[in-house]
């Protein structure tokens, strides 16, 4: 079927600021339909103003385009809002391995509300001991920490 051979081309196709991450580790992409012969593509970006999205969306159409997928529509949807609750279990792991710490609560988390940092371990060594050095990291949607064990510094993908 069209659909499925689309959906396992789309994880082929990484994210440019986490390129350990496909789109679907990420879960950007929303729904994959065919329409009187367009294929429709529904992603939602990580958060308004994404600089990432616009290559990401260049990356699908040279992707399909290669396999032979020529009228494709990407249609962008800003609802609901994209969370971490999103990414896919193998995308935190993969993000761990990667060295960036992965979201450790639910988006919803009601720490947020009273401005409490999460308790974030260390992708390097494993300690709980690590404290936040900035709000923003290497991109907007990562925080800097540093480990207070093995004084390694890392991002960490922020719960939005």
């Amino acid at each position: 079927m069209v659909i499925n051979q689309i959906w396992q081309l789309l994880e082929t196709v990484c994210d440019p600021e986490v390129p350990v991450l496909s789109i679907l580790d990420l879960g950007i992409v929303r729904d994959v339909t065919e329409i009187k012969g367009q294929l429709v593509i529904q992603i939602t970006p990580t958060y308004s103003g994404c600089p990432a999205m616009n290559v990401i969306e260049m990356e699908i159409r040279a992707t399909l385009w290669e396999a032979g997928f020529k009228n494709v529509l990407i249609q962008s949807v800003l609802k609901p809002a994209w969370t971490t609750d999103w990414l896919s279990e193998n995308g935190k792991r993969k993000l761990e391995k990667y060295g960036i710490a992965p979201p450790v609560t639910a988006s919803g988390h009601v720490g947020t509300l009273f401005g409490r940092n999460p308790e974030v371990k260390c992708p390097q060594c494993g300690s709980k001991k690590t404290e936040m050095v900035s709000l923003f990291g290497s991109t907007a949607c990562k925080a800097f920490y540093k480990c207070l064990d093995c004084l390694e510094p890392f991002d960490y993908f922020k719960c939005l």
